[in-house]
């Protein structure tokens, strides 16, 4: 049984003595929102050979486009033989790169997915609640191997197990989102402390860890700037991006209705998903949370009976523990400092000494948050490099013709609220499904009002 199959968790306020127990009951290791051990890198049960033995050719039958042949041979496994939750990790990366291998590897895209991946992956993604499509969990969190586990910060030692495109572009692309993961892990037990210090305003011990969480954005900024390192950006565009689309908004590219889950016998269903993105990671959204950041985009979705930013329909894309976390952190303790901040100056009276630590506290709130916008600022500026310039040139050779092509020509697609928009250049779509430069802009700029108070 997944360990995050328990029975929704008690509301209890964040205590110094409950912030452990809070960490082990959402799946919150160690490392953060990696996992605690290293993902395998093979099911052991010989009974997934069939499985293996594709993902082991993957890149040979992508580029010899005969994966889907490959791919419609399979048998139908059962899911019976995943005996531990690295296993059933493991199934769903396998399943989830056959689906977009199937659905991006050919001239065009497939609108159907054969039985033999969509019938197990739709049990493993139910059984894990997680979306049957590549996610940042299948792509980044549960796909890696490191020849240093003491460090998983040292992105020279970090290889991810699978790639679409065999490059080593493609695993420093992944690589990347790994050790930001694991340097920004050790901020977590420490700003879930100064959410408890915020809540007896105990500004010192606030202030503290928000100089440090200052200091670890800066460095996941730093982290970020290395993607140049190793992975092109054209390389990137072309020949990586387009494996990572999903079925949401991709009318252009070839899936109007999305893509169709065939159960086989006359069964199936059409879904229409996100891609994997990096939007999907929790740790943003943590410091989101904890800052008290407010991203107030149009409502893209519905969830139980009430319509959902971005931000939050991407939850459902995360791994269980990881959402339910986020919706815990938001429950507890609303605002986040920014509110704690904000009414704590009617508990001060005339301690001059508790006055001063408020207002010492505000700043390091707002240097936090100057923070955050920066790293965001950042990411606009990879943006520009790795998707807006490439999708300015001619074609690299050997990319693929469908989401890094169709997504930037001039034309009319259907938006998040069912509107006709153009997409011209200034309208790139992200993997994730959405109009890319206007959401991280303003994604940005909610973060910077947030600092002022």
């Amino acid at each position: 049984m997944s360990p995050f199959e328990a029975p929704p968790p008690a509301r209890k306020p964040i205590s110094v003595d409950n912030i452990q127990g809070l960490l082990e009951e959402f799946g919150i290791s160690s490392n953060g929102f990696l996992p605690e051990h290293l993902p395998l890198d093979i099911l052991p049960d010989p009974y997934y050979v069939p499985w293996e033995y594709l993902m082991q050719n993957l890149n040979n039958f992508l580029d010899a486009e005969t994966f889907r042949q490959h791919a419609d041979q399979l048998p139908i496994l059962s899911l019976h033989r995943l005996v531990t939750y690295q296993e059933q990790q493991r199934a769903y990366v396998v399943l989830a790169f056959f689906a977009h291998a199937y659905i991006w590897g050919g001239d065009k895209a497939s609108e159907t997915l054969p039985p033999p991946i969509s019938t197990p992956l739709l049990q493993i993604s139910h059984h894990l609640n997680l979306p049957p499509v590549a996610t940042y969990a299948a792509l980044s969190l549960w796909n890696f191997r490191t020849t240093d586990p003491d460090d998983l910060t040292n992105l020279s030692a970090i290889h991810s197990l699978h790639t679409f495109t065999g490059t080593r572009d493609e695993s420093w692309f992944y690589a990347v989102s790994i050790a930001i993961e694991a340097r920004g892990a050790r901020t977590i037990p420490l700003l879930l402390h100064a959410l408890h210090s915020a809540s007896v305003h105990d500004y010192p011990a606030v202030t503290t860890a928000l100089h440090d969480l200052t200091q670890c954005i800066t460095s996941l900024g730093d982290l970020l700037e290395r993607m140049d390192e190793q992975c092109d950006p054209n390389v990137f565009y072309h020949r990586i991006r387009p494996f990572l689309a999903g079925s949401k908004n991709m009318a252009a590219a070839g899936l109007p209705c999305g893509v169709f889950y065939d159960r086989g016998g006359g069964e199936g269903e059409w879904r229409q998903l996100r891609g994997g993105s990096n939007g999907q990671s929790s740790l943003v959204q943590f410091f989101d949370g904890v800052l008290g950041v407010e991203h107030l985009h149009a409502a893209c979705g519905r969830g139980n009976g009430k319509e959902m930013t971005f931000h939050e329909e991407v939850r459902g894309y995360m791994p269980d523990g990881h959402r339910r976390f986020l919706e815990y952190i938001a429950e507890v303790f609303p605002g986040g400092l920014r509110r704690a901040l904000l009414e704590g100056g009617g508990h001060d009276g005339y301690d001059v000494r508790a006055v001063d630590g408020r207002l010492t506290c505000l700043g390091a709130y707002r240097a936090a948050t100057d923070a955050l916008a920066a790293l965001r600022g950042k990411h606009l500026q990879m943006v520009t490099r790795y998707i807006i310039i490439p999708s300015r040139q001619p074609l690299y050779p050997g990319g693929a013709v469908n989401l890094a092509t169709a997504s930037s020509k001039v034309g009319k697609a259907v938006g998040d609220q069912g509107h006709e928009v153009k997409m011209g250049q200034s309208q790139l779509t992200g993997t994730g499904g959405t109009a890319l430069l206007p959401f991280l802009k303003q994604s940005r700029d909610e973060t910077s009002r947030a600092g002022l108070i």
